[in-house]
């Protein structure tokens, strides 16, 4: 670990690991195939990042989340490592570029989105670039009962056979018994990797939650309270966050939208200005996606309830991940259209939620 610790340092500018990483990036380092289950905001990316650095041949990572890729590479190009991404919003030069790198064995590490392993080639091409790991980030994706399934995680296990079995890294924020279980019998092919599971708390979050009353007012007030700090309002629709960003714009914010209806370069901008604007609030439905990695975002709002307990875990953990104090707000109850429901009471059967609404009310 003695390696480690100077790349730690010459590399990333740390003088020490985060909990939980040290012997994670040994069990990696030595060779080991690896399940890391770690909180947001942990660290995990460094737990294959850095270990890539300490061996010949190519680290491939497989992520769902295309903005974090971009910055995962630009942060690490940054720091003097030679990685590329190979993603849908890749430009043919850029694409060359990376290709070129393979081809003359610079790189060491190659971002890839999962759609890619569909492709015929890319099992041949694999093989010839030599690649020496797969790092596998947000694992619980190949649970196909799991809040985030993508089915193309399910060919993961079958490109790792096609490369002899090759050393592999898993890691996730959000996996139970259930999903840790799946992770191994569709990644590992049963066979038990080196298993670490780290805490979830992350005591430097303050989670609050409110009665929906008058949203988008608490909304700008929670903001005001935040002048210039930045910030993520989740929202159900995308017509919602068109219409806060509006009203926090009005309000003397800088603030903006972002949903899957805008157009890539729309989104790309965005994603470029949220990293490198200070006090910059993004309205955004779970579009803007897992692995948003700015460290100083300092609050989250929910302008409706999220879709589950773990899709709520990875939207707040987005705060913080300097370590330094952040707060969350989440408004609880119906909203429709600005009619308000009170609920009579409320029953949770077989993990569906059924609100009563009050009988003596007109609406």
């Amino acid at each position: 670990m003695t390696e480690a610790h100077r790349l730690l340092r010459e590399v990333w500018g740390f003088a020490d690991f985060r909990p939980g990483q040290e012997e994670i990036v040994g069990a990696v380092a030595e060779g080991r195939d690896v399940l890391a289950i770690m909180p947001t905001g942990g660290g995990k990316s460094l737990c294959y990042q850095l270990p890539a650095l300490m061996r010949p041949g190519v680290t491939l990572v497989i992520s769902p989340l295309i903005a974090l890729m971009r910055d995962q590479v630009r942060a690490l190009t940054a720091a003097g490592v030679a990685a590329g991404a190979l993603t849908s919003q890749s430009g043919p030069e850029e694409t060359e570029a990376v290709f070129a790198a393979l081809d003359e064995g610079r790189l060491k590490l190659l971002y890839m989105a999962p759609e890619r392993l569909s492709a015929a080639s890319t099992p041949p091409m694999l093989r010839r670039i030599g690649v020496a790991m797969i790092a596998v980030d947000e694992a619980h994706c190949v649970s196909q009962w799991g809040h985030d399934f993508r089915p193309d995680y399910l060919r993961i296990g079958e490109l790792r056979r096609a490369l002899g079995n090759v050393q592999t890294v898993a890691l996730t924020a959000t996996a139970d018994a259930e999903t840790r279980t799946e992770i191994v019998a569709r990644l590992f092919g049963g066979q038990a990797p080196a298993t670490f599971l780290r805490g979830f708390d992350r005591p430097n979050l303050f989670l609050e939650f409110r009665p929906k009353d008058r949203p988008r007012e608490q909304l700008l007030a929670f903001a005001a309270a935040r002048r210039g700090l930045s910030g993520i309002v989740y929202c159900a629709s995308r017509a919602k966050t068109e219409t806060l960003a509006q009203a926090l714009r009005d309000a003397g914010h800088s603030a903006l939208a972002y949903h899957a209806g805008l157009d890539a370069d729309d989104r790309r901008l965005a994603e470029t200005r949220f990293q490198r604007e200070d006090g910059l609030i993004v309205c955004a439905t779970i579009a803007f996606g897992m692995g948003v990695d700015k460290p100083d975002i300092r609050y989250v709002a929910h302008a409706d309830l999220p879709k589950s307990i773990e899709a709520y875990y990875q939207e707040i953990g987005r705060a913080g991940r300097d370590g330094a104090p952040a707060d969350t707000l989440t408004l609880s109850g119906p909203d429709y259209g600005g009619l308000e429901f009170q609920p009579a009471y409320i029953q949770v059967m077989d993990g569906i939620t059924f609100i009563y609404l009050d009988p003596a009310s007109d609406e």
